[in-house]
């Protein structure tokens, strides 16, 4: 195993890790600046405010877009797997 091979798996590793993180992180971060806008609006400072939407907000994207990352992580899975002999020479 190469230097090569390490730094292409790494590589493969950070951006399958990006493209299945991208779309929760992406619905949590706007969640959470609508409710911070809605919140210096009225000033309503109230914890429980901005965990309770964010949390469902983020279980529906989790409900929506898992077939998707499943298949991306399947994907990353079986080429590495497929890919064990290349890696051991």
């Amino acid at each position: 195993m190469t230097v090569d091979v390490i730094k292409e798996i790494s590589a493969e590793v950070f951006k399958t890790i990006l493209m299945v993180s991208a779309p929760v992180l992406l619905v949590s971060m706007i969640v959470g600046l609508v409710i911070s806008l809605f919140q210096a609006v009225t000033q309503l400072q109230e914890f429980t405010l901005t965990f309770v939407p964010k949390i469902i907000a983020v279980f529906i994207c989790l409900f929506v877009f898992f077939p998707w990352m499943a298949r991306v992580l399947i994907t990353f899975t079986t080429n590495l797997i497929e890919k064990i002999p290349v890696y051991i020479k």
